[in-house]
């Protein structure tokens, strides 16, 4: 289990962390999500014992990651696949890493038949890598010492179609086997299907945590006016709080009645209005980081 209470980082004036708390169970995947720049990162960093936090606690299994006893025997981490020596083989890297945890190199083998890395592959020198190799390579030193908890940062980085479904199997049996899994992921989509547990940060701050079933769900109003600057001032004055969802759409807690009579006293075109479905991750991180987006494309702009 990872348990982070009150985390606070800070980089001269600039809040990177700001008072974060949350835990990663045992038989679960955690879907970590934000912007750019949101605090992901440097929470992970923390966890793994890399950066010192300011103010706060981040342990695994009870235990700072400092302290942990042959911690990759217990802790697999992956945060930049990019940061193995360059000039090493993948067989040296793994062979190096199983003499530091005292494995036998049998188990190097094994790792390299469940990333799918041929022998051919594994004697290359890693500056000679795809960045899907390196990922592959990655996973494959995180899980060397067999650990009871995964810490992965954008670990699908690279990755083809084929290689995001065999990462998607491997943590949902490596999580159904009772492993804490924390992933950070650009790729709602994936996280949406794998992850248990949601958090997502921004500006440094959880914005919403919870079970993927608890956070999806949505009550209220869709609303898609022909002018919806004019249906969101207008439902502003009545007292109705409204955020975009998709093309000139919105959503809202009112109920479609009520959003109806706001529209027709104002004299706004409605062309769609319904009560809402439950949002998909996509939808719900937009709203929640809406003001951590630096895109802000015009309405009517094409992509």
């Amino acid at each position: 289990m990872i348990t982070v209470e009150g985390l606070s980082k800070r980089y001269g004036g600039f809040v990177a962390v700001d008072d974060v708390s949350f835990t990663a169970k045992p038989g679960q995947v955690t879907g970590f999500l934000g912007p750019n720049g949101a605090g992901k990162s440097t929470t992970m960093r923390i966890i793994a014992g890399l950066t010192p936090q300011d103010r706060g606690t981040a342990t695994v299994g009870g235990h700072r990651f400092a302290d942990l006893p042959n911690p990759s025997r217990q802790v697999g981490v992956l945060l930049d696949a990019s940061a193995q020596h360059a000039g090493r083989t993948g067989r040296e890297v793994l062979t190096i890493g199983a003499l530091t945890m005292g494995l036998p190199m049998s188990r190097v083998e094994e790792m390299l038949a469940l990333v799918s890395l041929t022998g051919s592959e594994s004697k290359r020198r890693i500056r000679n890598y795809s960045l899907g190799m390196r990922q592959r390579l990655g996973i494959a030193h995180a899980l060397l010492g067999d650990p009871q908890v995964l810490i992965l940062d954008e670990p699908a980085n690279g990755l083809d179609p084929a290689g995001i479904h065999w990462m998607r199997g491997l943590l949902r049996e490596y999580a159904n086997r009772g492993g804490t899994v924390l992933l950070s992921s650009h790729l709602l989509h994936e996280v949406e299907v794998i992850a248990d547990e949601l958090i997502v940060i921004g500006h440094g701050k959880i914005q919403a945590q919870g079970t993927k079933s608890e956070l999806l769900q949505t009550a209220g109003t869709f609303v898609r006016a022909l002018e919806p600057d004019l249906l969101v001032s207008a439902l502003s004055q009545a007292g109705v709080h409204a955020t975009p969802s998709g093309d000139r759409g919105m959503r809202t807690d009112a109920s479609p009645e009520e959003v109806g009579k706001v529209a027709a006293a104002a004299g706004i075109v409605l062309v769609e209005l319904r009560a809402a479905e439950g949002a998909g991750l996509e939808e719900m991180f937009l709203q929640l980081t809406s003001d951590t987006q630096r895109e802000n494309v015009p309405q009517g702009a094409s992509a």
